[in-house]
Order: C-alpha cells, then sequence, then structure tokens
C-alpha cells in the first residue's frame, strides 16, 4: 500500500517542478542569503500540490485509465489505491502545500501555489475537454512554476522571461498533443477526448508559431539589457551563447515531434542524450555568465 501509494503521487513529473529555480538563478541571486532555501521550499510546495491533482486526476479518470492498455497499471485504476485513501491524501497534500508556502516562504508563494491548484482542478473537471483552451490551462501550470519562484524569493521578472516559459510551455503541450494523435495507420493514440477536436496540421503549425514566439523571446531575453544580459557584467558574450543551445533543442524537439515521437516532456528529459547535453551547456553558459 505504501509503495502503490508513493507511484499514485507520481514523482518522476516533479521534474517540471525545477522551474521555480530559473528565476532566482538567472537573477544571480539563487546562492544569496536565504533565498536558495526559500527556493526549495517552492519546490516541494509545488511537488506537494502536484501529487495532489495527480491523486484527483486518476481518481476522476479511473475508469477510462481501467480500458487503457498502459494507464491501466495506474495504482487507482488497479486498486492498489482506494478512492478513499486517494482523496485523503490530496487533500492533505494541497492543503499542505499552500501552508507550506505561505509560511515557508511568502504569502505570494502560497496565493500561486492556490491558483495553480484551482487552475488544474479545473482542468481536470472541466477544461481538459475544450480545444486549444486546455493546452493553455496546461501551460499555465508551468508559467506558475517559474512564477512562484520569483515570488517565493521576491526576485522581479523580466517580460520576456515570463514570453518565453509562457510559449515554451504551450510549445511542449502541443508537442504532447501531436504524439498522442493515433498514427496514420491507425495504431496508436490516447484516449483523450479533446483529440478529435485537433488536426495534425493544426498542431504542427501551432508548434511553428510557439516556436518561434519561444526563440524570438529567448534572444530578447538574452540580448536585452533589462533582461538576462543585465546580470552578467561584463561577460555577456556566455549569455548570448546560450542562444545557440536553446535554438538547437527546438529545432531537435521539433523533428522528433514530426517523426511522431518525442512527445512527453519527462521521458525526453531522462532519456533524450542530445537535450541533456544541451540543458547541461546551457546551465554551464548561464552560471559563467551570471555567476562569473
Amino acid at each position: 500500500m505504501i509503495v502503490a501509494s508513493l507511484r499514485a503521487l507520481r514523482p518522476a513529473q516533479w521534474l517540471k517542478n525545477v522551474l521555480v529555480f530559473i528565476a532566482p538563478a538567472a537573477a544571480g541571486t539563487l546562492f544569496h542569503g536565504s533565498v536558495f532555501l526559500k527556493t526549495l521550499v517552492a519546490f516541494v510546495s509545488f511537488c506537494m500540490a502536484a501529487s495532489g491533482t495527480y491523486l484527483l486526476n486518476d481518481l476522476h479518470d479511473r475508469e477510462s485509465d481501467q480500458a487503457h492498455p498502459r494507464k491501466r497499471f495506474r495504482p487507482i485504476a488497479a486498486g492498489l489505491v482506494t478512492p478513499n485513501l486517494a482523496i485523503g491524501l490530496a487533500i492533505i497534500l494541497l492543503a499542505g502545500s499552500i501552508c507550506l508556502g505561505i509560511f515557508g516562504a511568502t504569502w505570494e508563494l502560497g496565493v500561486i501555489v492556490a491558483v495553480y491548484v484551482a487552475n488544474t482542478l479545473i482542468y481536470t473537471f472541466w477544461l481538459k475537454k475544450i480545444a486549444v483552451v486546455e493546452l493553455a490551462c496546461v501551460a499555465a501550470g508551468f508559467l506558475l512554476r517559474a512564477l512562484g519562484g520569483g515570488a517565493a524569493t521576491h526576485t522581479p521578472l523580466s517580460v520576456w522571461f515570463i514570453v518565453v516559459i509562457s510559449f515554451g510551455a504551450l510549445f511542449l503541450v502541443t508537442g504532447k498533443r501531436l504524439a498522442e494523435l493515433p498514427k496514420a495507420d491507425g495504431t496508436g493514440g490516447e484516449q483523450r477526448p479533446v483529440l478529435k477536436e485537433y488536426s495534425p496540421s493544426f498542431l504542427k503549425s501551432a508548434l511553428t508559431l510557439e516556436a518561434s514566439i519561444t526563440v524570438a523571446a529567448y534572444c530578447l531575453w538574452a540580448f536585452d539589457k533589462t533582461g538576462l544580459l543585465s546580470r552578467a557584467q561584463g561577460r555577456e558574450i556566455w549569455i548570448q551563447l546560450t542562444v545557440v543551445p536553446v535554438v538547437i533543442a527546438a529545432l531537435h524537439v521539433l523533428r522528433l515531434l514530426d517523426r511522431g515521437e518525442g512527445g512527453a516532456p519527462d521521458e525526453l528529459a531522462f532519456h533524450d542524450r542530445i537535450l541533456q547535453v544541451g540543458a547541461v551547456v546551457w546551465i554551464a553558459l548561464v552560471l559563467i555568465g551570471v555567476y562569473g
């Protein structure tokens, strides 16, 4: 029961919550005073909130999951975690995540975590069936994580930073939907009702638009003297070079999606060597540029 409950929390998905570290890291304040500790509090808060919403989502979808070849092994769908236990754990995690944000960091973080929970639950019980709107809801979850990192540490956020996170998240979510569509031979596909509202051509056009805006906004963030470049203090070239791994990563993901692959961001993060190397290069360049 304990192992099944831990699996139901989907700890592999916690990787998404590292977004809380981006704002203070880019501002060059991550290791100043209590900033790192408060950022860590934000990370744990979002992990708790995400796991709580996953429990309620899996409880809501358990009947459809039981008919799915892969999702039927989820602990709730498989009957390893009872509905009462799932609800009890979800309440504890969701309430705890908000309280931790408020009392462990700032009240602003608590509010953002609460908005994240509300957005995710509204998506789960209603908006997930509305085309395009559901894409925005999932992408909003990524943006709220990044905003949470800024709120926890009182780090001012650049407008271009917000645009990059917003459209980068839309890019990832749209790519996931494209990969979930049935293949041309009729095989594959996910049991997601909203997929019937999308066509491959629409999703590919959306991907191109989102990738273009993401890369353009990142260039502005990296080259604008009020953005990431403002932290360089004579090491601007290292910040400007971060554009290279970002563009390569976007092109690499677009290539995978065009081949019908790369639809799961968490799997890419854990298994795609090109993206892993690109992430390491990007982090190294930012550290040199911002921290010297």
